[in-house]
C-alpha cells in the first residue's frame, strides 16, 4: 500500500512539516496499531460468539424468571384482589361516604350561607357604603390628596434636578477614569499579549495542529491496514485450523465412524431389538394366557358355589383373538 498517500502539500512551511513528518508517524503507528486492531478483532468474535451461545439465552431465561417472579403475581395481585376490591367494596363506600357527606354538610353548609351569611353580608356592605366611605372620605382622602399636590409634590421635583446633576457628574467621572483604565489594560496587557500571541503562539500552534493532523491520519490509515492484516491473518488461521482438525475430523467421521456405526447397527443393534420386540410379544401372549385363565378359574368356582358367573362381557373377551 501507498504510504505517501494523504492530502496535498500546502505551500510554506506547514506544507514541507508536514510532507517530513508524514511518512514516519505512518510507519510509526501502524507498527503500533496492528496488534490492537488484531485483539480487537479478536475480542470482536469472541463478542458474537459469547452473545449469541451464552448471554442471550441466558438472558432470555432471566426475563422469562423476572415475569414469573415480578410480572405474573402483580398482575394476579391486579386482576383477582384489587380490581374486585375497588368494584365491590371501595366504589360502594365512596357512593354512600359522598351521600353521608352530602347529607350532613353540605345541605347545613348551603342554608347556613343562604339563611345567615349572606344577610350579613348585604347589611355589611351597606354599612360601609352608607357610612364608612363617607366619613373615611372626609377625614382621610381630602387631606391626603391637599398634602400630595402642595407639599410632597414640589419637594420631589427639586430632588429630582438635584438627582439628575449628581448622576451626571458622576457618568463624567466615570467615563474619565474608564478611558484611562482602558489606555492603561490596553498598553500593559492587551497589546503584549497579542503580540506574544501573533509571534509566539500562532505559529507554533499550527504547527502543533498539522502534527496533529498527521498523527490522526496517520492512526485512521493505519487503523484500516490493520484491518486488512487482521482479516487476512483470521482467514489464515481458519485455513490452518480447518485443515489440521475439521478436516481430519470429517474424514473420521465419513470414513470410519460411520461405517462401523452401519455395522454396529447392522449386527448388533437390530437382531437385539428384533429380540426385545419377541420377547415382548411372548410375555404378552403368557400375560394374556394367564389372564384369560384366571378368569376361567374364576367363572368355574362361582358356577360350582352357585353364585352369577359374573358379566357377559367376559365371554366375549375370552374369544377375543391374542393377536388384537
Amino acid at each position: 500500500m501507498d504510504l505517501e498517500k494523504g492530502p496535498r502539500e500546502e505551500p510554506g512551511g506547514e506544507g514541507r512539516l508536514a510532507v517530513a513528518l508524514r511518512v514516519p508517524v505512518r510507519i510509526v503507528v501502524l507498527v503500533l496499531v496492528v496488534p490492537v486492531r488484531m485483539v480487537w478483532d479478536a475480542l470482536v468474535v469472541a463478542g458474537r460468539f459469547l452473545g449469541d451461545r451464552m448471554f442471550r439465552p441466558v438472558g432470555r431465561a432471566l426475563l422469562w424468571v423476572g415475569r414469573a417472579v415480578l410480572v405474573w403475581p402483580f398482575v394476579a395481585l391486579w386482576r383477582w384482589v384489587l380490581v374486585p376490591l375497588w368494584r365491590w367494596v371501595l366504589v360502594p363506600l365512596g357512593v354512600a361516604l359522598r351521600w353521608l357527606g352530602t347529607v350532613l354538610v353540605v345541605v347545613p353548609a348551603a342554608a347556613l350561607y343562604r339563611w345567615v351569611l349572606t344577610p350579613l353580608g348585604h347589611a355589611a356592605v351597606w354599612f360601609c357604603a352608607r357610612v364608612l366611605t363617607p366619613l373615611g372620605r372626609g377625614l382621610f382622602v381630602v387631606p391626603a390628596v391637599w398634602l400630595y399636590r402642595w407639599v410632597l409634590t414640589p419637594v420631589g421635583h427639586a430632588l429630582l434636578w438635584c438627582g439628575r446633576g449628581l448622576a451626571w457628574l458622576g457618568s463624567l467621572i466615570v467615563t474619565g477614569i474608564g478611558t484611562a483604565l482602558y489606555w492603561t489594560v490596553r498598553v500593559l496587557v492587551v497589546l503584549p499579549v497579542y503580540a506574544v500571541w501573533r509571534r509566539l503562539l500562532a505559529p507554533v500552534g499550527r504547527a502543533l495542529a498539522v502534527v496533529a493532523r498527521e498523527v490522526g491520519a496517520a492512526f485512521g490509515h493505519a487503523w484500516r491496514i490493520a484491518g486488512y492484516i487482521s482479516l487476512a491473518v483470521g482467514r489464515a488461521l481458519a485455513v490452518f485450523f480447518r485443515w489440521t482438525l475439521v478436516e481430519p475430523a470429517r474424514w473420521v467421521y465419513r470414513t470410519v465412524l460411520t461405517p462401523v456405526g452401519h455395522v454396529v447397527r447392522d449386527a448388533v443393534l437390530r437382531p437385539v431389538a428384533e429380540a426385545a420386540r419377541s420377547v415382548g410379544r411372548v410375555t404378552r401372549d403368557a400375560l394374556r394366557s394367564v389372564r384369560v385363565t384366571a378368569r376361567q378359574v374364576r367363572r368355574d368356582v362361582r358356577r360350582a358355589l352357585g353364585m352369577p358367573a359374573g358379566p357377559a362381557g367376559i365371554g366375549r373377551r375370552e374369544r377375543r383373538p391374542a393377536g388384537r
